[in-house]
């Protein structure tokens, strides 16, 4: 079975956005949102001795997504071959995901109320086809390929050259998504847009944080509102005793 991947070499990328209109136009993105898009880092340092970068901004297609824990309604969900992917029958359009993912690379798309992010342009895949980022790159700076297939450019890219995940040591959930270029500048962006904590909110902590103050505060009221009843019952009866 395949496992997905995806290279960006941030030596070759120039920042030209075509990634990220391609991606909109072939998902009908709604304005202002992005499944994919290019960000810049720096620059650093003193001149002459400058280090800037672009980094490219997506779903990692996690081996340990985090947002799949935070799913209610099991809407988000990896596929076999390692894509995290979406069925939206079963979103309710909450958000958890959202919260949950340390990239913030998801959205909740404001006219289907429904949550949205890459999915390596899956059903391209199936046809053959590259993910619309790839095949439209002006300066070949994005891959994507299989990193069991070991006589691919992703595999050589990853286990031979080296190329770097966007994670640290507080989150690390093994993102798919692989960053190579020279040491400093990739040193560079992934340290200005390293992972967040994810602030991921599993059932347990959905019902202890948020439901079960709710549910014991309506208990609470009931038995309150009930205690006033049953006293006023009382005085009144006791009023037409004495009467």
């Amino acid at each position: 079975m395949a496992r997905y991947a995806m290279v960006i070499d941030l030596q070759k990328c120039v920042g030209c956005q075509a990634c990220t209109v391609a991606c909109n136009s072939e998902w009908d993105v709604p304005a202002g949102y992005a499944r994919t898009h290019v960000r810049f880092a720096g620059p650093e340092g003193t001149f002459p001795k400058l280090v800037a970068s672009t980094y490219i901004a997506q779903c990692n297609h996690c081996d340990r997504p985090s947002c799949v824990q935070a799913c209610p309604t099991g809407a988000t969900y990896q596929a076999e071959d390692g894509i995290v992917k979406v069925n939206r029958d079963l979103c309710i359009g909450c958000a958890f995901c959202v919260e949950a993912c340390p990239y913030d690379a998801r959205y909740l798309n404001p006219a289907t109320k429904k949550i949205d992010k890459c999915d390596f342009c899956s059903s391209r895949i199936e046809k053959g086809l590259e993910p619309a980022c790839v095949a439209t790159c002006t300066a070949n700076a994005k891959f994507f390929g299989d990193l069991e297939d070991t006589s691919g450019g992703v595999f050589h890219m990853v286990y031979e050259r080296g190329a770097r995940r966007n994670e640290t040591a507080r989150t690390a959930i093994g993102p798919n998504v692989y960053y190579l270029g020279r040491r400093e500048n990739v040193a560079l962006a992934l340290a200005t847009f390293a992972p967040r904590l994810s602030r991921l909110l599993t059932p347990g902590r959905f019902w202890s944080g948020l439901v079960k103050p709710l549910v014991i505060g309506a208990i609470g009221a009931t038995f309150l509102g009930q205690a006033i009843a049953f006293f006023n019952q009382l005085m009144a009866g006791e009023k037409q005793f004495d009467d």
